[in-house]
């Protein structure tokens, strides 16, 4: 037997075991996305929601995309609180109807957190329940970050929560279901507190 020969055959076992790595490895990779899609799927697209209760003390119109807006005026008028919380931007601070405290005849409270994000919002939340004695609020947000937001404003107020939704536009979904589940991550590792 040659030396050719020798080496050729060793070459198959180590050819068959990294093609069995591979296979492995993909193998693995597939379960751990089709489990992120899962989970995904369950947290953001489909979150299981409890019904709105008939009354709140206030409705809280979390910053972000969708029309949350018209949803949270719509409830007041529905009787379902005596006013809604908005969280506004910096650029929607200074309008008109936030220093009115009225906005197409709903009376309304607005609320610029810092940090501009949900954690910011969650804890003026449960600032604004103790200066107005609120035991239980409707938030409004997209179904992508009802579940996100619920954990967050129930961390810093203590009384009952509950997540009417808001449409988001379907071009949307893909953007923010992977910077939902970045911070859910987040909330989950880093950010444990209110």
């Amino acid at each position: 037997m040659s030396q050719t020969d020798v080496g050729a055959g060793s070459s198959r076992p180590l050819a068959s075991r990294r093609r069995r790595r591979r296979r492995v490895v993909i193998a693995v990779l597939a379960v751990v996305l089709a489990g992120v899609s899962l989970l995904s799927a369950h947290l953001f697209v489909w979150p299981d929601l409890p019904p709105l209760p008939e009354r709140a003390d206030a409705i809280v119109q979390l910053g972000g995309p969708g029309n949350r807006r018209s949803v949270a005026l719509d409830l007041v008028r529905q009787g379902r609180a005596p006013l809604v919380a908005i969280s506004v931007s910096n650029d929607e601070i200074d309008r008109p109807w936030c220093h009115a405290g009225r906005l197409d005849q709903v009376p309304v409270i607005c609320f610029h957190s810092k940090p501009f994000s949900t954690r910011g919002e969650a804890r003026d939340v449960a600032e604004l329940a103790e200066q107005r004695d609120w035991h239980s609020v409707i938030l409004v947000t997209s179904r992508d970050q009802a579940w996100r937001a619920t954990l967050r404003v129930s961390r810093c107020f203590k009384g009952q929560v509950s997540v009417a939704i808001a449409r988001l536009p379907w071009y949307q979904w893909p953007t923010q279901i992977a910077y939902q589940l970045g911070a859910t991550i987040k909330a989950y590792t880093f950010e444990t507190t209110c």
